[in-house]
């Protein structure tokens, strides 16, 4: 071939070649953007099913190494089919000077009157309540609070900036929303175990635009109530402890009022020490005071801080992390049965292995 002829005709193979090729390198950008839930960090993760854009959108607490931002918040990852996820985005990011600029745990967001409620809980170790507790802790400021925007992706900024949304000489955490038959929006939280020893599910009736509370709380339960819950659970150098963590409230098939909510086990079963565990409880009245009865644990393998949706094919979901440090996600299919739910299978082919 002629020397003339050679050079043009490389240098348009080579551009052929790469035209041809822009597709698969465009497809493992994308994979390379992509995360799925057994290599992602997640602890109290919480899902929101957005209906207009079918998309899934997964909030857990900003973790800085992921998305360049310092400061404590919240991120979300997205995802159309509950397997493929994007790289997350921080939606809150707690504002320089805030009454309390610690934690960022326990994030939801929920859909409220036109606009998206984030709820997620802030502490203040400098803030402190009382000097030493008859366990020997010494009690600060932790509480949830809520902020608001326009959309699920946020920017979300808080509602109230004095202090969080539960009396604040409470030590509370894990707050979420409900709102009842008459239309009155409550949060639901728990009082630490480090404040009452033996913690309690509480709630609290907000304002209308959620912009504060608006009454005193009332206590639920108590987690000694739960009667697979023994001494040994959370045992102290002080006595024993009763841990109550992530409520999340659910309105049955039939109408029943059940809350999803973790605790400590002591498990014997090869397992030595204590485990996080999810569990329910259901109101007898079907009314958010109750009174509360307990069931038994769904999931135990120190798992917990479930939290329900339901899928955009239909199908009740629950999501929560396992093991609970280093914590990655992990999806269940549920089953309503009315009077309680029950666990139909664990998606393994969405959160990995299953371990």
């Amino acid at each position: 071939m002629d020397k003339f002829f050679a050079a043009p005709l490389r240098s348009l193979l080579l551009l052929a070649a790469v035209v041809g090729a822009l597709p698969s390198f465009r497809a493992a950008a994308q994979d390379a953007a992509s995360m799925e839930l057994p290599s992602m960090p997640l602890h109290d993760p919480f899902i929101l099913a957005y209906a207009p854009t079918k998309t899934y959108y997964l909030y857990t607490s900003n973790v800085p190494t992921l998305t360049e931002t310092k400061r404590v918040g919240t991120m979300v990852y997205t995802s159309k089919d509950l397997k493929h996820w994007t790289k997350p985005k921080v939606v809150f990011a707690v504002p320089e000077g805030f009454w309390a600029e610690k934690g960022g745990w326990a994030p939801e967001v929920h859909a409220y009157h036109g606009k998206f409620y984030l709820l997620t809980t802030l502490h203040n170790d400098t803030k402190t309540i009382a000097q030493e507790t008859p366990l020997g802790h010494a009690t600060y400021m932790r509480g949830t609070i809520i902020a608001v925007a326009d959309s699920p992706e946020g920017p979300f900024s808080p509602v109230k900036t004095d202090g969080p949304i539960a009396p604040d000489n409470f030590m509370t955490l894990d707050g979420t929303l409900f709102v009842d038959y008459s239309g009155k929006p409550w949060m639901v939280y728990a009082h630490e175990w480090l404040q009452v020893i033996d913690g309690t599910i509480e709630a609290v009736p907000l304002k209308a635009d959620l912009s504060g509370s608006d009454g005193k709380p009332v206590s639920l339960f108590k987690a000694s109530d739960a009667p697979w819950i023994n001494e040994e659970a959370m045992p102290t150098a002080k006595g024993a402890t009763y841990v109550t963590d992530g409520p999340e409230l659910y309105r049955s098939k039939d109408g029943h009022l059940l809350m999803l909510w973790s605790s400590y086990e002591h498990q014997t079963d090869g397992i030595s020490g204590s485990h996080y565990v999810q569990t329910q409880a259901r109101s007898v009245s079907g009314e958010l005071k109750g009174p509360w009865v307990q069931g038994e644990p769904l999931v135990k393998q120190d798992s917990g801080h479930g939290m329900l949706f339901t899928s955009f094919d239909g199908k009740l979901m629950m999501v929560l992390h396992r093991p609970f440090r280093q914590a990655r996600g992990k999806l269940y299919e549920m089953h309503d049965a009315g009077d309680h739910l029950e666990v139909v299978r664990e998606r393994t082919d969405l959160d990995g292995d299953g371990q």
